[in-house]
């Protein structure tokens, strides 16, 4: 199959960018390193759009969440990761979150035989000199591509330093010590409010905990690693606990809202698992993102309470995630400005998330189809979620503190003084939802959905 679009990575955002292109009409090469004898630093499978950090999308409720809302812009553009997030959802709560394997299998069937869709296990080393093509090779962009990239911008590559949570086997939980529940008993519509596992610790058991993560050995970092920033959205525990001893009471192991059964009472600490596949087999320590070594990640995490006989899927993990320059590099349309015949999407543009990514792509794919068709495509109203993620990344930002952004209500144009405070996040995703109507009207010519 001749191709008229190349699309280099499989990952969230290029699997999106290809269906929308094929969608469309148009033939695609997607070229994706793993399953060619190569394999980055995270990954584990050679499935299309794998989820490495977590298996959350993060809140559905687009009622009142910047993300959620970008979840039902991403679904009336008929995106194929929405779709197959929603096949593979696993409970959460409010949060979407998904079987990793079912998702990405999912993920890689629909795109895999797609008509207009050609497939390549192969590593892309140099840019394209011509033709349309979009770079979505992601965080863990392989060091031959980063350089030409480098090359290609004139610019230092920008990095920082995201982190894996461990994963823990449910049937080693002592569930004689821990117990099910949501905060505030606010779980999935159709649940039971009882989505999480949660480990309870007292003072004297938490303090023990934190200075064990101060004192633990950690990963050595190479010289030129040292100076990398960490995305303040994916801190490792350890780096929190450093901030202080209440610092992780006050995030991924708040108590508030969680009732422990057997004293009616909250506890000091909470360390909370959510489930992580569809069988409920496999529970991942939420936001215990860690660099420590994997030895010390065993013996640490085995003093929580429930967790005595833990024994892991998966250990904790760091690698290193870079990005461009986009407020300097990209213009409006996510077009390299010095050679437009390359789009970024995904992560590497410095949007941050698994919905982000695919959000990107999404438009990068969009984008390029109505280019094809000798027409430009509109850019989606900055007072929406896609509006705003898009002009962060393409001029919203400051070029020279640009740093990884997750989609938020700070991104959409402000609301009018009138509307009162409480009313505002409705205020915001009421709006959205007509600007978004109208946009897709106009610019895509098809019915509101």
């Amino acid at each position: 199959m001749t191709h008229q679009v190349h699309i280099i990575g499989g990952g969230l955002a290029g699997s999106e960018a290809a269906w929308q292109l094929a969608q469309a009409g148009i033939r695609v090469r997607l070229s994706e390193m793993r399953g060619s004898g190569e394999m980055t630093p995270a990954h584990q499978t050679d499935a299309l759009a794998e989820m490495v950090c977590s298996n959350s999308f993060r809140s559905d409720d687009a009622n009142s969440n910047a993300v959620g809302l970008l979840h039902q812009e991403m679904r009336a553009l008929g995106s194929i990761i929405m779709a197959q997030a929603d096949k593979s959802k696993v409970p959460a709560g409010s949060a979407l979150a998904v079987d990793r394997d079912i998702f990405a299998g999912g993920v890689t069937q629909a795109v895999a035989s797609h008509p207009l869709i050609e497939v390549v296990r192969e590593r892309i080393d140099a840019l394209p000199s011509e033709g349309p093509t979009i770079i979505a090779t992601g965080p863990l962009t392989a060091v031959p591509l980063a350089e030409a990239i480098a090359r290609a911008t004139g610019r230092d590559q920008l990095a920082f330093f995201d982190a894996i949570a461990p994963i823990v086997h449910g049937d080693t939980i002592d569930m004689d010590i821990a117990w099910k529940a949501s905060r505030w008993d606010k779980g999935s519509p159709d649940g039971d409010g009882k989505d999480y596992i949660n480990c309870p610790m007292n003072r004297e058991q938490y303090e023990a905990f934190v200075q064990g993560l101060r004192d633990g050995p950690k990963t050595e970092f190479k010289q030129w690693e040292k100076d990398t920033p960490y995305f303040e959205g994916c801190m490792p525990i350890e780096v929190m606990a450093d901030r202080g001893v209440d610092t992780l009471r006050h995030g991924p192991m708040k108590p508030v809202g969680l009732d422990n059964p057997r004293t009616g009472r909250w506890p000091h600490a909470v360390v909370q698992l959510r489930q992580d596949n569809a069988l409920g087999t496999l529970w991942n320590m939420v936001g215990f993102q860690t660099k420590l070594k994997y030895e010390a990640q065993v013996a640490l995490f085995r003093t929580i309470p429930a967790l005595e006989n833990a024994q892991f899927a998966r250990l904790g993990g760091l690698h290193r995630n870079t990005f461009i320059k986009s407020p300097e590099l990209l213009d409006g349309a996510l077009r390299l400005r010095g050679a437009p015949h390359i789009r970024f999407a995904g992560q590497i543009t410095g949007c941050e998330g698994y919905v982000e990514s695919a959000a990107v792509g999404l438009l990068a794919g969009l984008m390029t189809a109505a280019e094809l068709a000798g027409r430009s495509l509109p850019t989606p109203p900055p007072e929406t979620a896609l509006g705003a993620l898009l002009g962060h990344i393409t001029g919203g930002a400051d070029a020279e503190s640009y740093q990884p952004m997750n989609v938020n209500f700070g991104l959409f144009p402000p609301l009018d003084e009138s509307v009162r405070k409480k009313d505002r996040k409705q205020g915001y995703t009421d709006r959205a939802r007509t600007a978004l109507a109208t946009w897709k009207q106009d610019a895509l010519g098809a019915v509101p959905a």
